[in-house]
């Protein structure tokens, strides 16, 4: 078993597929040439087993084996609820 998995911390974006949720992970990088901060999104369909996740939530999502065609991600924990 792989002992460092990725692990990133971001919004649920959508919560309407059954036992999956859509978690966005945003990063902010330096453009090399206009040296100015660019805010990259990143889109990652994660495994809610229990559908406890909603909309706004920000969650944590671990790697795990592949789950369907592009779900490799796994809920660990709700960080902070929607309000």
């Amino acid at each position: 078993m792989k002992a460092n998995k990725k692990t990133y911390t971001g919004q649920v974006v959508s919560d309407k597929m059954d036992k999956t949720i859509v978690v966005a992970i945003t990063t902010r990088r330096l453009h090399p040439l206009y040296k100015k901060y660019v805010k990259k999104t990143k889109k990652l369909k994660a495994h809610d087993e229990s559908n406890d996740a909603k909309a706004g939530d920000t969650v944590r999502v671990v790697e795990c084996r592949p789950l369907s065609k592009d779900k490799c991600w796994r809920l660990t924990q709700i960080v902070e609820r929607a309000k």
